[in-house]
This record gives C-alpha cells, sequence and structure tokens, in this order.
C-alpha cells in the first residue's frame, strides 16, 4: 500500500469523496494519529538505527546526532577508540553505562580526573551528560530508536504501509470516525469506532508478536511462535 492506495481506501470506508476539501484536510492528522500510536505501541525494530558524534574536550555535554532522523529512545552508548575516529566501525566500541544525573554529578561533577567516558545520564531528550569529562574528542556511538518520515504524498510508502497496511488502515478509520462523529449514541453508527477499535486490538496483537519474534523476544527468547499450552490427555 501507498499513500494514494491508503487515501482512496479511506476515502471508500468513510464513504467520502476523495476530493473532498475538507476530507483532504484532515486526512493527514489521521495518519499522524496512527503512525504516533503505532510507532509508540509497537516498538517496531524497523526504527531501530545507529548514529554517532563526537564530544568536546574537557565538556561532558553530548548532544544525541541527527543524521537518521531524531532518536525518540536510546538503547545504549558505545564509546569509539581510539579518540578522533569518526567511524565506528574503523575504531573499537566499549560500551557505556547508563547512571543518574545526580551519580555523575556526585563522583564526576568537574573536569577533574579527565579521561575516557565509561557512563552517560539524560539531561533533556536530546541532551546526555558522560563521565569522566572527556581528555580527547572521543566519538560515541548512539543506538535507538527515531520516528521515520510521516506518510505523505511526498513520501508515499513506508515501512507500516508496506508491511502492516491493514493495521495502519484500522488506526486511522479510529480516527476518522471522530471527523465523521461516530463516537457516541446520537451518531448514524454508534458502533463505528468501537468496531475498528476492536479491530486494531487484534491486528496489533499479531503484528506485535512478529515483533517479539524478530528480536528473539518470544517464546523461550527465541524467535519462534508462542506455542499454546498443551492440553494433557486424560
Amino acid at each position: 500500500m501507498n499513500y494514494s492506495d491508503l487515501l482512496s481506501t479511506i476515502s471508500n470506508l468513510t464513504v467520502i469523496t476523495a476530493t473532498d476539501p475538507n476530507f483532504l484536510q484532515i486526512f493527514p492528522q489521521g495518519i499522524t494519529y496512527a503512525e504516533d500510536r503505532l510507532y509508540r505501541e509497537l516498538d517496531l525494530l524497523s526504527t531501530v538505527t545507529r548514529d554517532s558524534a563526537a564530544l568536546t574536550v574537557n565538556n561532558r555535554n553530548f548532544t544525541l546526532p541527527s543524521t537518521n532522523g531524531r532518536f525518540v529512545v536510546t538503547n545504549g552508548f558505545n564509546l569509539i577508540t581510539p579518540a578522533g575516529t569518526t567511524n565506528p566501525d574503523s575504531g573499537t566500541r566499549a560500551q557505556m553505562t547508563p547512571v543518574s544525573r545526580d551519580y555523575l554529578d556526585a563522583v564526576w561533577g568537574s573536569v577533574a580526573g579527565a579521561g575516557a567516558p565509561t557512563l552517560y545520564a539524560p539531561i533533556t531528550d536530546q541532551q546526555f551528560i558522560v563521565g569522566p569529562w572527556p581528555n580527547a574528542a572521543y566519538t560515541i556511538e548512539v543506538i535507538g530508536t527515531i520516528q521515520p518520515t510521516p506518510l505523505s504524498a511526498s513520501n508515499p510508502t513506508s515501512f507500516l504501509s508496506l508491511y502492516l497496511p491493514d493495521l495502519l488502515t484500522a488506526a486511522v478509520m479510529i480516527f476518522m470516525t471522530g471527523y465523521q462523529q461516530n463516537f457516541g449514541a446520537q451518531a448514524d453508527n454508534p458502533q463505528m469506532a468501537v468496531s475498528w477499535s476492536s479491530e486494531y486490538d487484534k491486528l496489533f496483537a499479531s503484528a506485535n508478536i512478529v515483533e517479539q519474534r524478530k528480536k528473539y523476544a518470544s517464546g523461550a527468547w527465541g524467535s519462534l511462535s508462542p506455542t499454546p499450552a498443551a492440553t494433557p490427555s486424560r
């Protein structure tokens, strides 16, 4: 499915002409609702990326890189040695440990004892501090999740549209039922929103199982589908 396919599908399901100016104005908001919800709830492996940026000598502040997009959640930091190595694959990775800001302020509160950082703590969603303070321009590799470019006429496909089109459609329809005012008992179809929410829940459950399998987080920390409990014979 691409953007045009989704537009036509939602137009047909809502019985609204795809050229209706009000429909075209609200439709992108339906995509935003659907994508935000799905990216938050599914924790898709396809949103994981690696990016890197350099520290400044004697400055413990580190801003997350954004070459591949803005990080939503960070999963880990690697310090790249030797200092000055800009390509992580050309150096050696040393996994850093997340700690609290209070700990870093107490133990590495000044530039005294500067060296190769081994610890990090968040200050904001995009700013971190490290400890010890860096004594050279080390590169930090960040692994985490980003929110991909939204589906639109200028970006006609996405992971969701290509691999989870049914779930994306259901999520958009939940939003569009609000546009049609089909949430209340006085509406033309009071069950419409409830039906699409129920369909979304069913589709989400199956998609989530696949994502856990991809990450080897399924049954017994493997990649196989969860096995239903055996029924003992009598």
